[in-house]
């Protein structure tokens, strides 16, 4: 894993100030048009998942979406939208959680996860664990079970693990800040 981080983090282009003042936007667009990279991310989280004997894939709208359904679709198995709120077109179950400046809310389709379901929430980046944490909340409320998280890049210096631990012990990561 060591070397595939070392080869992520050479190609993940940092674009300062971005999406405002003080932040350091790690843009991933960069590791997405390198085919081999790309494959290799993307192989890095399908055994992961398998290790973990994912049922089912949920990726947490929108970048979550870009490696969540390919790991799915690699496994065979199911792959579940968490979008934000007024997206989804069936009946939801919603979950407001916390942002910096404000609250949001995820939403996921009701008949989405059976009771008992393994279930791998994936999305591209960790920084304060809020968004993970809301969508581990509605796997719970439907009866999943969250088997784990797994992340392109984690700001450790946010410390969002440390809110998801307490969902599940295993967190997945590519490349650590």
């Amino acid at each position: 894993m060591e070397g595939l981080e070392k080869e992520v983090k050479a190609v993940i282009r940092e674009v300062e100030d971005f999406p405002k003042e003080g932040i350091n936007f790690k843009d991933i667009t960069t590791l997405l048009s390198n085919p081999s990279l790309n494959a290799k991310v993307l192989n890095a989280f399908v055994r992961n998942a398998e290790n973990l004997k994912a049922e089912i894939i949920i990726g947490i709208d929108s970048r979550g979406f870009l490696y969540g359904n390919s790991i799915a679709c690699a496994l065979k198995i199911p792959f579940v939208p968490v979008r934000k709120k007024g997206k989804l077109p069936f009946s939801t179950l919603e979950e407001i959680y916390s942002l910096e400046y404000g609250e949001g809310c995820l939403e996921i389709h009701q008949d989405a996860i059976k009771k008992g379901q393994k279930v791998l929430i994936h999305d591209d980046l960790l920084a304060t664990g809020g968004t993970a944490l809301a969508a581990a909340n509605l796997v719970q409320r439907l009866g999943g079970t969250v088997i784990g998280f797994s992340f392109v890049v984690n700001l450790s210096f946010l410390k969002g693990g440390d809110k998801l631990k307490g969902k599940s012990q295993n967190l997945f990561f590519i490349t650590t800040y």
